[in-house]
């Protein structure tokens, strides 16, 4: 059984972050707003990326590179609370409480208003609860939550440096880069499904790297479809996103969402693929 990790109680996963209410639905919560397209950056001004450091500054002072290396996953979620962007970040049990962290998210002007540890199977899952400072509300910028999840990745490399050769990132802002090489044309996988009266559900799988989140809300944007809300995860070299989406509030009709991930496959294949073969 899963448990909790809470002022050195256990307790069952579930009761990490109870929901602010019984119902989830969607029309609640804030839509990810786009930022203007000539104002799109792919990093948040108040994000600096060194880096990583020496394989000796490790958290808690333990580096071993012997053992099998689990996989780094960093989930940005924007369902689970309608008051809060929920960020979990996993590395088996190797992570330790995150403080820099933190204080690291503090610098982009966001407060973490929950934080707590869940253990089971798979290694401790750190889950915080965080708000931006100016309104109190959860993230609605795809720019600012591209620079939380990057500066999560960069801790997490500046302090397991081990955890380089498992992440996309670690080729970019890591020691040691990937040993495997992930094909974006067989990794990228595009799924979109009705999901209820008034939106649809668009599931993106493909290699990760930087700018990519900014990148896929770009593209939806561009085609004036709404990202209502969603979840980004991280997941060693591959970025999975799901996001709700809807056009005129309604469901994306058959043709639109044949424009839609045609559009995504394009600016997710990799450099090197014919533009005949598309």
């Amino acid at each position: 059984m899963a448990v909790a990790v809470a002022a050195g109680t256990l307790r069952t996963c579930s009761g990490v972050f109870p929901p602010a209410s019984g119902n989830h639905q969607l029309a609640r919560w804030r839509p990810l707003a786009p930022a203007a397209p000539a104002k799109l950056r792919l990093l948040s001004p108040a994000l600096r990326i060194t880096s990583a450091a020496s394989p000796a500054a490790v958290e808690n002072g333990s580096s071993s590179n012997t053992d099998t290396v689990p996989t780094p996953k960093v989930i940005i979620d924007q369902d689970s609370d309608p008051d809060a962007t929920i960020v979990e970040v996993t590395l088996g049990d190797r992570l330790g409480d995150l403080l820099d962290t933190m204080s690291a998210l503090r610098n982009l002007g966001l407060n973490v208003v929950k934080a707590s540890v869940c253990l089971d199977s798979s290694g401790k899952h750190n889950k915080f609860a965080i708000t931006k400072s100016s309104t109190g509300r959860k993230i609605d910028d795809p720019e600012l939550l591209e620079a939380v999840r990057l500066t999560i990745i960069n801790n997490m490399l500046e302090y397991h440096p081990e955890a380089s050769s498992q992440l996309a990132m670690g080729a970019t802002f890591g020691l040691e880069p990937p040993t495997e090489v992930v094909d974006v044309d067989i990794a990228t996988h595009i799924e979109i499904y009705d999901d209820g009266p008034e939106r649809s559900l668009l599931v993106v799988e493909s290699a990760d790297r930087p700018g990519l989140l900014v990148g896929l809300v770009k593209i939806i944007a561009d085609i004036n479809i709404t990202v209502q809300s969603g979840e980004f995860d991280t997941e060693g070299l591959l970025a999975k996103a799901k996001f709700h989406v809807s056009y005129r509030g309604k469901p994306l009709i058959k043709a639109l969402q044949q424009v839609l991930a045609n559009s995504l496959r394009y600016f997710l294949r990799r450099p090197t693929t014919e533009d005949a073969s598309f």
